[in-house]
Parts: C-alpha cells; structure tokens; sequence
C-alpha cells in the first residue's frame, strides 16, 4: 500500500520536471543566436506505477526528468553537407572564372588583343602604302611588339592566378588540420562526459558545427560507432567512437587520433606553362592524397580544378616494343605510342622539358624527350629499366574534366606557334640584295642567355631540347632583335630587284589576319582569336555563377529546413516557457494542497 505521504510525493516529481523545462527553455532562449546551437527538451515518461493490493490495482507515481536532449535530424545534415561541399566548389570557380575573364575582355580604357592585333595590321598597310620606308617599318615591329607584350602579360597574369590558387590550397590544407585536431579534441570530452551517462548536447553542437566548416571545404561522411566495455562484447560502455572521412572515403579522423595533411612542392613542372613549385598533398603517412578522386568536392576541388585543369587533354599513351634499356647508364629510352591529335601536334604541345612519367603506378624521371611524326612515337629519356613494362599505360599529369588556367595557357601558346609559323613561313620566302634568306619576324625569348629560338629545325618530328616552335610560347615570343635593331632585314618582297612597289610579302603577310588557308585556329581565322577563348570564359564563368546561385538557394533551403527542426524559435520558446511556469505553477499549487491535508490530519485528528 502507498504511503500517506505519496501524493506530496507525486507533487514534488512534478515541481521537478517542471524545474527542469523552465531551466532548459531559458537555455534556448540565451542562445538563440548562438551558431550551432540546437534546441533542446527534456525527455520525460510516466514514473514507475506502484501495487498498491487494492481494488483500484496500480498507483501512479508521478512523472521522471529522464535527460535533456537536443532536437536534431541527421538526415537534414547530410543533405546540407553534400550541398554546402558543391556550393564551395562552384564559388572558388566563379571567383576565380571572373578574373580570367576580366584578363581577356576589352574595355574603353584597357586595349585588349582585338586593338592591338587590328593596330599591327594597321601598321603593316602603312609599310605597304610608303613603299616599305624604314620609319613604317619601325612602326609596325613596334605594334607587333605589342602584341607579343599582350601575350607576355597574359602569361604573367594566369601564372600569377594559378600561384594564387595553389596558395588558397596550402591555406584549406591547413584549415583542415585545424578542424581535425578540434574534432578528436571535442571527441574526448564528449566520450569523458558520457561515460557517466549525460548527453554532452553543446559539445555535440560544436562538433556538427566543425563538420559544417570542414564540408564547405571538402566532401565529408561521418560515422558514430559505439564502444563496448570488452573487445566482442554486447554491453555499451557510455562512449563512441566518431569517424570522418574525406575526399571519398580518406580516412581524417578517427575517435582521438586524426591525420594531418601536408603540401608537398612538386619538383618538376607538369606543363610547359605551368607555375613553379604547385603542391601536391600528401598524408602524414606519406600517403598520396588522392586529389583527383571522382568523389572529391567542396572549396579544394574548385581550386584543383581552376589550378590543374586542362580539359581532359593530358600526356598518356602505351609503352611501345621499342624501349631499350642501356646498363652502362642504367637508363632507358622509354618509347610512348600516342593516338590523341594535341600530342602529335606541336602547337597543342604542352610537355614540360623534363619531369615525371608514371608507367602504372612506377614514376620515371625524364631529363629529355622526342617525337617521331611517323610513328607517333615520343621517346623519353629515364633512369632505371622500363623494358619491362612494355604495353603499359605511360602518364605525366592528370586528366582533370575542367577547363582551367592550364587550358587557357595552351590555348595562347597555340595561337601564337599558329601566328608565329604562318608569318615566319611568308618573311622567309623573301631574300635580300645579296639572295640572303629572310630572318623569322617572330622569335621565341631563350631565358639561358641573350639569345633568341628561330625555329631552325624540322617541326614535324620535334624534340624538348630542339629549336622548333615547341620552344615558343605566349610568356617568350618576341619580335626578332635583329629586325629591330635594323629594320631592312624586315624584307617586304620575294625579288629584291622588283623594288619596294611590288611588296609581295606584305600582301601574304596582311592576308594572314583573315585567310583561314594561312591560319586557321579552332576553324577560325587568326583575328577571331578572342571570340574563340573568350567564349570558352564566358561560358564557364555564366556555368559558375548560374550553379552557385542555385546551390546557394539549395543550401538555404536545406538550412531552413535544420532551423525548423533545431533552430530556436522566440515566440515557441515563449510558449514553452509560459506552459512550463503553469506546469510549475500548479505542481506547487499540489504540494501547498497535499501540505494543508496532511496538516488538517496530523494536527486536527492526531493520526
């Protein structure tokens, strides 16, 4: 049978929970605007009834405060995660998109390729209207200098954009270490406090909060195991072990311990064009970070991207039969077919002179290469034997699906090997008094010394060492020294004996901006250059900013959705608060009731 004091009893359980309500809503309430912070309640069931052996049966015994636990869904985690790592990949790209695409467009104040190339042709008609006089001359090598200075410029700006990029890398490499080492700090103290069985609620928050920070960097998947007091045991011990993984599946973090990731300078450049010393990651175990990975996603992917990107068009083919081996050196001639059209075309050719090749997964390094046009065969020169490996799939970079700053400095230097070729090939039909071949309008800047490439050699079959138009780029064309320096070795006629009024060579040379015969790129002529790349930025800079504002709009949108879930709302916690104090209120109201029965049954009936 219950107690006569049962129902004080009763009360006083109710006073409690009520206690606690109140408490944990004027919790909410102070951190509304707190970020991370997810609205709590206190759990609470039916205590346990009691026998009382009486015709009524079971008693019940008020109410029980059974913890104070945060309102949160996973599932809307997950979401907003996957889409806070897409929205951080777009954003870099649309940041990074825009400034490439101020570098090429024009504007009133800025004179971009489209004046100055129709400047030099300008200055080109004026040597043909005076009749080659030196001073015309001086003019139009000046506009073409121009123009190589454009291109110079260019160069210098993607390379400074890309040196940015690979810097915004090494910064989100070190975010990342931070937010591991917080998130197996914030493990422990979590597992410390609910070893004694309380819910570690705002360390949780700030755990989820240190998720949402690390998904907008990179793609995260979480996992949250429980700890068993004895190795293949069933009894749970109070503690978990949280796990994070990146980048498709790498492992960052696991209960207390997390790995660190480090930026690794490589040693060889991957394209010709490229910046010097762009990291590569590494794991503290000096394990490859894969940032190629298919899975990768957030801010890191859409700086790989803009940094590496080369449209899928990267060096690979197959090791050929007609690889040797030379034991004397220890070093290999290491014989690559290739199929692609931009490897066996020198102007597409974006090799760095020397570098890695991966033959599966063994790196060779190269110190020189060439390549055969009838066979389409580049043959490398490397240390250690690759006899072995014929058939094996031959590497050197990645194929990154995206067209980045690589892309767009290919695209200059094919142009300019395009330009350069068509105007050399029509000056070196013209010869001087004395039946000297014309020298080459444009030339190739040497950084070893104060010479000058020429393009003396086949541009057929071509090597890295060789002085062919692979030398040329958009960072070293030049106006040829010696024309400047005399401007009479600018010949303007095939015969040197018809006089200046028949300027045959100048009629080819004008022909080359418009005659897609003379040049052509993209399957346009030379003048519609920017049109070409231009449309290339445009396009993928509108690709950009329509998918960041609607991965934007998605991110809200799932946010709204955690906020009505865990959020905290003034006007419900107002209700809450004045339906708790009622609570509490009438709990107290029980026991003051309870307190005078028991008062009038003691004092007034001496029981």
């Amino acid at each position: 049978m219950a107690s006569q004091f049962f129902g004080l009893n009763i009360a006083y359980t109710g006073l409690q929970a009520s206690n606690a309500s109140l408490t944990t809503t004027a919790n909410n309430i102070s951190n509304v605007e707190t970020e991370g912070y997810s609205r709590q309640k206190v759990v609470q069931e039916a205590a346990t009834a009691l026998r009382t052996f009486s015709s009524y049966g079971m008693a019940g015994a008020g109410v029980d405060a059974k913890a104070v636990e945060q309102i949160r869904n996973e599932f809307y985690d997950l979401k907003y995660w996957n889409s806070s790592a897409t929205l951080g990949s777009y954003e870099v790209k649309e940041d990074y998109v825009k400034q490439i695409e101020d570098y090429f467009t024009e504007t009133d104040t800025v004179a971009g390729f489209g004046t100055i190339f129709s400047e030099m042709f300008s200055g080109l008609e004026e040597v043909y209207k005076s009749a080659g006089s030196s001073a015309s001359k001086s003019q139009f090598l000046y506009l073409a200098g121009n123009l190589c200075e454009y291109f110079g410029a260019m160069s210098s700006n993607l390379k400074k954009l890309q040196e940015d990029a690979n810097q915004e890398i090494k910064n989100q490499v070190d975010n990342i270490n931070t937010l591991a080492a917080e998130l197996a700090s914030v493990n422990k103290q979590v597992n410390a406090i609910e070893m004694t069985g309380i819910t570690a609620n705002e360390l949780r928050d700030k755990r989820s909060l240190i998720i949402d920070k690390l998904s907008k960097i990179v793609d995260v998947e979480i996992q949250e195991l429980p700890i068993y007091t004895e190795e293949g045991g069933n009894i749970e011990s109070g503690t978990n072990r949280f796990i994070v993984r990146i980048a498709g599946g790498q492992e960052l973090v696991n209960g207390y311990n997390y790995n660190t990731l480090s930026c690794v300078p490589r040693e060889y450049k991957v394209n010709q064009s490229d910046s010097e010393g762009l990291y590569d990651i590494m794991w503290s175990n000096n394990l490859e970070f894969n940032l190629y990975g298919r899975n990768l996603n957030g801010t890191l992917k859409g700086l790989v991207e803009v940094r590496d990107g080369n449209n899928e068009e990267y060096f690979n083919g197959t090791v050929s039969e007609n690889t040797t081996y030379d034991s004397k050196t220890n070093t290999s001639k290491l014989v690559i077919s290739v199929d692609d059209d931009y490897l066996t075309d020198i102007n597409k050719c974006v090799l760095n002179d020397m570098g890695i090749i991966t033959v599966t997964n063994k790196e060779f390094e190269y110190t020189d290469w060439s390549f055969n046009a009838d066979t389409n065969e580049y043959t490398f020169t490397v240390a250690d034997d690759a006899t072995s490996y014929v058939d094996k799939d031959g590497t050197i970079g990645r194929s990154v699906q995206y067209q980045g700053i690589p892309y767009y400095q290919e695209q200059m230097n094919e142009w300019i090997r395009e330009f350069a070729m068509a105007m050399n090939e029509i000056e070196q039909t013209a010869k001087d008094a004395d039946g000297n071949q014309a020298e080459v309008l444009f030339g190739g800047r040497k950084t070893t010394d104060n010479d000058m490439w020429d393009f003396e050699d086949d541009n057929v079959s071509f090597s890295s060492e060789g002085n062919n138009y692979y030398q040329l780029t958009a960072s070293n064309v030049i106006v040829n020294k010696n024309m400047l320096r005399d401007v009479s070795k600018f010949l303007t006629n095939t015969d040197p004996y018809e006089g200046q009024d028949q300027q045959d060579i100048l009629t080819e040379l004008m022909d080359v901006q418009t005659n897609k015969d003379k040049m052509t790129f993209r399957g346009c002529s030379s003048k519609e250059f920017l049109e070409c790349v231009l449309s290339d930025v445009a396009l993928n800079a509108s690709n950009a900013t329509i998918f960041t504002n609607n991965y934007t709009n998605i991110n809200n949108s799932i946010q709204n959705q955690r906020l009505s879930v865990s959020g905290v709302d003034n006007d419900e916690e107002a209700l809450n608060l004045v339906k708790f104090q009622e609570a509490y209120n009438l709990s107290a109201k029980m026991i003051q009731v309870f307190t005078e029965i028991y008062d009038k049954l003691i004092e007034q009936t001496g029981v």
